[in-house]
């Protein structure tokens, strides 16, 4: 029980972090900040180094020189000379190790005998030591100068140092941090502003676009990218609006003829028989089921959910749309149907093939002509027909749901307005392409390319 417990509080919390707001304002700043406070105090501690290195290094050149000097006043003047060096601790002593002569400063300590160019600490004063070898020895035998330069200034020099590279790598870190903040702060101001205005559109207000900055940035072209965005969810919006009026519109005419057929021999019943209403509810339920159908193939289009792959022979599919089509009266020249195979769904293909062969003899005067052949690595389907065409500009509207061109037209004849809708979703969710062109009948031609199958 207490295990369940804390992996609940351990979720809680979790969830908690993950809707805590977080600033790109402050993240950003907080990055710039660490990244400048980094180069800073590597550069001011690297800087330090190297100066501290330098300025030992010429205090020690500075006091060999000195030690060189004075021994070679030593050899010609004595071990008095010691004795009268006042800024500087020197002692000369022997072999033994036994102070022969020393100055002030050095009078009353010993200093040690260090390497050479070694910072030592002698009573509470920090002494670089140098030893120089004395020429020029007696019966005392051999003879050697250490010579302690104070470094107090040198260190003084480097507290400086350090204190100005603190100050001025805080400074610095300050002024990156604000002006980040600020720079930050403004670039991102008009993006609030674009989520201010966004949020407020709602599914009734598609109409709205944000404002585009002209700055011509990045935050432009998301203005841009969202105002495109917008014009795509008004144009669906309007056009399932669209659909549903019209969805209905057809829906509810078959529903009305039933009715009033049904009032009719309700209240008239003489005038009517049983078996005229029930070829009326006959006729007009089997085109709502079309209609229905047609509605559920085109959601099921739009879903873009997986669908088969086979090898399907369209001559095959073409073939037995022309026998269809032929056993109805119609003239069909079926000529040009080669043998050819694309990958898709059987259904959905022949479900195309049906539609634009209904299509094709619905508008017809007299003839209709079907093709299928190769066109490098597609399948090309033609149905042609000699009737009035398609205008130009209207050749893409057909493809729209429930679009008839010629209104003046019986039901029965004009169709749903669905066909060519379907024709258009499953031509593309195959991966292929439908056009309109002129016909050589002198009616429409409808070419849809559809990928070939391997090995075909």
């Amino acid at each position: 029980m207490a295990d369940r417990v804390a992996a609940d509080a351990a979720a809680d919390a979790a969830q908690k972090r993950m809707r805590r707001p977080r600033s790109l304002r402050a993240r950003i700043t907080l990055l710039a900040t660490v990244a400048v406070a980094i180069v800073m105090i590597v550069g001011s501690l690297a800087f330090h180094l190297v100066l501290s290195a330098s300025i030992h290094a010429a205090t020690e050149r500075a006091a060999e020189t000195r030690a060189e000097e004075l021994a070679a006043r030593i050899a010609t003047g004595g071990p008095g000379v010691v004795a009268a060096i006042e800024d500087d601790a020197a002692q000369l002593i022997d072999d033994a190790g036994r102070v022969i002569a020393a100055s002030d400063d050095a009078d009353d300590r010993a200093l040690p005998r260090v390497e050479s160019g070694r910072v030592v600490d002698v009573d509470g004063d920090a002494l670089l030591l140098v030893r120089e070898d004395v020429d020029g020895g007696n019966a005392d035998g051999g003879r050697e100068l250490i010579l302690g330069v104070s470094v107090e200034d040198d260190r003084e020099t480097l507290a400086t140092v350090a204190m100005l590279l603190t100050v001025s790598t805080i400074a610095v870190v300050g002024v990156v941090a604000g002006v980040t903040w600020w720079v930050v702060g403004r670039s991102l101001r008009p993006v609030a502003r674009i989520r201010a205005e966004v949020e407020a559109i709602t599914a009734d207000r598609l109409d709205r676009r944000v404002a585009e900055p002209p700055s011509g940035d990045e935050i432009a072209a998301l203005a841009v990218t969202m105002n495109r965005m917008l014009d795509r969810l008004d144009s669906a919006s309007a056009a399932q609006g669209r659909f549903v009026a019209d969805a209905s519109h057809e829906l509810r005419s078959p529903l009305a003829t039933i009715r009033q057929h049904a009032e009719l021999a309700r209240a008239h019943p003489e005038a009517s028989s049983l078996d005229d209403l029930a070829g009326v509810v006959t006729d007009e339920g089997a085109r709502m089921q079309h209609l229905v159908d047609a509605l559920l193939l085109l959601a099921r289009l739009d879903e873009q959910a997986p669908r088969r792959a086979d090898a399907v022979d369209l001559d095959d599919i073409a073939l037995a749309e022309v026998a269809r089509l032929r056993s109805r009266g119609v003239a069909v020249d079926a000529s040009g149907i080669g043998a050819a195979r694309v990958t898709g769904d059987p259904r959905l293909l022949g479900q195309l093939v049906r539609n634009l062969a209904d299509n094709a003899a619905r508008h017809a005067v007299s003839r209709v002509a079907i093709a299928v052949g190769h066109g490098g690595d597609r399948v090309v389907l033609t149905v042609d027909d000699d009737g009035t065409g398609i205008p130009e500009d209207e050749r893409s509207r057909v493809f729209e749901r429930f679009v008839r061109l010629d209104e003046g037209r019986a039901r029965d004849a004009g169709g749903s307005g669905l066909g060519l809708a379907i024709v258009h979703g499953v031509a593309t969710s195959a991966g292929g392409s439908v056009a309109i062109g002129d016909g050589p009948l002198g009616g429409a031609r409808f070419t849809v390319e559809l990928p070939a199958a391997s090995g075909s």
